[in-house]
């Protein structure tokens, strides 16, 4: 039997579907630390639009954002693959301002809650990078995005960004 490529999809192993809360359009308040990794408690916040749909076969998605960022308005992306032999999501962002593919987080969901984690570098330092998705509900969810500098022991929350369905669910 020959299976088609829509059904791709229906290949996967639980976990595939986590991200299908997203697909849709998004009103997103964004508030995030003027600086990061400095001691800053002075935050900066914004709105901004997302727009989410499946690739792959639903075994992917890739979000396209609109930042009204007080600095300059800018666009950004989130691509996000299943690897259903692993059992996890992998994460990589784009912003528009830099065109840099930025390293990937990995992680998954367990109990409602999405957990993602990777290394970069902030200001020529090595860092642990968290996504948490969280207050997952089919009309708004939760990210934020945090920091670290020594090696996952310590957190700074540096960005979260409060997500409300525009294209209320049928």
């Amino acid at each position: 039997m020959t299976t088609r490529i829509s059904d791709q999809s229906r290949l996967a192993k639980p976990g595939g579907a986590d991200f299908d809360f997203l697909f849709g359009t998004w009103r997103v308040h964004h508030r995030k630390l003027k600086q990061r990794l400095a001691g800053e408690t002075d935050w900066i916040q914004f709105e901004g639009e997302v727009i989410c749909w499946p690739v792959l076969g639903g075994l992917g998605n890739i979000d396209d954002n609109l930042l009204d960022d007080p600095s300059g308005a800018y666009r950004a992306m989130s691509l996000r693959c299943y690897d259903f032999q692993a059992g996890r999501w992998s994460i990589w962002w784009v912003d528009a301002r830099t065109m840099r593919l930025e390293p990937p987080v990995h992680g998954g969901f367990e109990d409602g809650i999405g957990t993602f984690h990777g290394d970069d570098t902030f200001a020529g330092k090595p860092i642990r990078v968290r996504f948490l998705w969280s207050d997952i509900t089919p009309d708004s969810a939760r990210w934020e995005q945090a920091f670290s500098d020594d090696g996952g022991v310590n957190w700074e929350t540096n960005w979260i960004m409060i997500f409300t369905r525009q294209d209320p669910k049928k």
